[in-house]
């Protein structure tokens, strides 16, 4: 069998007109943005007990983006169509700035389902990566697995199928070659146990554009998805980072979050250069039916017009919005409450994902920290 090389054994078919291969690639996130994707919640499963109450500030997120870009949601039909817009009334959200697509989702994670859109030269295509709900946790997941083909074939764009299976929150870029993620996650067998380490970094590679890939450990508690880095650590620009941590060391995130600090420290990009690390407190403890939850702000989500972080009701919100402002001096950083919302198991960038604008302006809204 031909492969891309004798060590890796993975065959040469797979990868002969990938997305770098064509010369695709992923853009980081503070580049200017088309519009920014959602599936709207519905599955009460997902927030048992209290879904009614996430919409208000699912809206106000939602009213937010929408102040600088399109905001595309997914619905299952025109009753979900009917109630969204009514939640977004309520808000006082611009409806001239929000599309409703009909298709249908198992659940509302969009960075994880969504498409994950790479350019070249202002031209977009999709790539439509398996999806098995963070290892098969969460079934049935059929709808959401065909989500990023189902907007490719509507906006008549470039199709690529990913023969593993990734999440979208897995992944970090700094828009310079470089990827971020976790082992915990990536290399856990519930994702892709016929794969190892140097199979997943070639098609990370090869589906996104990218030269590199970097290696934090494990994710925070409470973090059902096996250890997305959007919990973590976050590119804030090409070499600087966001990465949150724990101060008090009787608690259970301390040494894993500082195992990781270690391992950012000793990184390199590309061009040798080490990471420019800016450290983020953690909220204290959030804890909803006996169970703790993964509230992070790292969780933010970078939109066009602002910086929209999630809080918690604690001692170190404003401390964190302060921090991360630094970090983004071109756009506000607005604080939306996430108590609600993180029942769910995840926060705005969870819910989100970006679509880049066609024709970004080179160096166009790289962020400074």
């Amino acid at each position: 069998m031909n492969t891309i090389s004798s060590d890796i054994g993975l065959p040469t078919s797979d990868f002969l007109n990938s997305p770098k291969k064509q010369g695709y690639t992923f853009p980081a996130e503070w580049v200017r943005h088309e519009a920014t994707w959602l599936s709207w919640p519905h599955k009460e499963a997902s927030w048992p007990g209290k879904i009614e109450t996430i919409y208000q500030p699912y809206c106000e997120f939602i009213k937010i983006v929408a102040t600088s870009e399109k905001v595309r949601i997914n619905v299952k039909d025109e009753a979900m169509k009917a109630f969204a817009i009514a939640e977004l009334e309520k808000v006082e959200a611009d409806l001239s700035q929000i599309e409703f697509y009909f298709f249908e989702t198992n659940d509302a994670w969009c960075r994880d389902h969504g498409p994950a859109f790479v350019v070249k030269d202002g031209d977009k295509a999709v790539v439509d990566w398996g999806y098995n709900a963070w290892g098969d946790k969460y079934p049935p997941y059929d709808l959401d697995d065909v989500v990023p083909t189902k907007i490719a074939k509507h906006f008549n764009l470039p199709l690529f199928n990913a023969d593993i299976v990734m999440e979208g929150g897995s992944v970090e870029f700094n828009g310079a070659g470089t990827i971020l993620t976790s082992e915990a996650c990536l290399l856990n067998e519930n994702r892709n146990p016929h794969l190892n380490r140097e199979q997943i970094e070639t098609y990370l590679k090869e589906f996104y554009g990218a030269e590199q890939v970097l290696w934090v450990g494990d994710g925070i508690v409470g973090d059902d998805t096996d250890g997305h880095i959007d919990d973590i650590t976050r590119f804030v620009n090409e070499d600087t980072v966001l990465t949150v941590v724990e101060t008090n060391k009787d608690d259970e995130n301390y040494h894993l979050l500082q195992e990781n600090l270690e391992r950012l420290q000793q990184m390199t990009l590309l061009d040798g250069r080490k990471l420019n690390i800016v450290k983020l407190p953690m909220p204290s403890p959030v804890i909803y039916d006996d169970t703790r939850l993964p509230a992070s702000y790292a969780n933010f989500y970078i939109a066009n017009a602002a910086v929209i972080v999630p809080i918690f009701d604690d001692v170190n919100d404003q401390k964190a919005l302060e921090i991360i402002q630094g970090c983004f001096p071109d756009r506000p950083v607005v604080g939306i409450n996430s108590v609600d919302i993180i029942w769910g198991l995840g926060s705005f960038h969870c819910l989100s994902q970006q679509e880049p604008a066609p024709y970004p302006p080179k160096g166009e809204q790289n962020s400074l920290c």
